[in-house]
This record gives structure tokens, sequence and C-alpha cells, in this order.
């Protein structure tokens, strides 16, 4: 299970201390449901090669990911054969060990933009979490569940439905 709540920002946030920084190649077989592929590269690391399967939601939907290895990455890329979307995510940590995940979408593109994500372990914990004051105006434009704000959506706008 997934739960986790998003918004919109402006740039990478103020003040906080950068645990980890990755480069995210992604891209949709389908939307409805969600079926994706995408390679996860840290820093200085091999990349991580990831089939990821999601049922529709908005704070909590079903998860199902697991790795492939870099050939089959690779088909599946071509099958799909549009170019895949390119993030730069960057993890900070927040109080109480939650993570948060700010990351830029198709840099120096028409349609780039910033989201970030906090994940959580229940649906109570989500709903109670409010962001440290810091980060009050960051984290200022939610758009947990709102319709049109999701990857896929994007993937659909961008780069066509499938």
């Amino acid at each position: 299970m997934e739960i986790e709540r998003k918004w919109l920002v402006n740039g990478w946030p103020q003040g906080l201390s950068q645990t980890a920084r990755f480069t995210m190649r992604q891209g949709y077989i389908t939307v409805r449901p969600t079926v994706r592929i995408r390679s996860e590269q840290p820093d200085g690391q091999p990349a991580a090669y990831v089939l990821c399967f999601k049922s529709a939601g908005g704070l909590s939907r079903q998860e199902i990911e697991t790795r492939v290895d870099e050939e089959t990455f690779r088909k599946l890329e071509a099958f799909i054969g549009r170019p895949l979307i390119e993030k730069e995510q960057r993890r900070y940590a927040l109080p109480g060990g939650l993570v948060l995940e700010a990351n830029r979408v198709d840099a120096g593109q028409p349609g780039e933009f910033w989201y970030a994500e906090v994940e959580f372990d229940t649906e109570a914990q989500a709903l109670a979490w409010q962001p440290p004051q810091a980060l009050a105006a960051y984290l200022a434009n939610e758009v947990t569940g709102q319709p049109g704000q999701s990857m896929g959506a994007y993937w659909e706008a961008t780069r066509g439905g499938m």
C-alpha cells in the first residue's frame, strides 16, 4: 500500500539537509490502471530498474513494484516507443522519520514542473501530519488526489495517451 501526500512546489526546499539524490527516467505502458517502468540511479551508484503497478486512488492506493534487469527495461522502453519522463529527485529528512521527496520533472522542457511528496505508514498519520513551519510556504499547494495531478496524467498530456 502506498500512502502519500503531494504538493506542487517551486524549486528545491531551503533549510533542509539533502540525504539523497536520484536521476530517474519513467514511462507508462498504460495509465488506467497504471503500469510503469522506471530507472532510478542514486548519485555515484548503478541504476536500478523497476516495473510498477498501481491502482487508482488518492491518498492511498495499492502499489506493486518489482525489479527487472536492464535488458527487460530496455525492451519495455522500446515497446512504449515514446521519450521517457526525466526526473531529478532529492530527498530530505523530516521530523518523525519522514522523508520529503522533491522532484524536478522534464527540466528545460515546455512541461517542466516541480512537485514534492511525503509517504506515510497509515492514512491517519497522513491526515494528521502538518508540514513544519519552515516548510509551510513551500508546501502550500497540496494536490493530493486532485484529478490531473498524477504523473500518469502528465504522461498523457505530454507523450500522448496509451
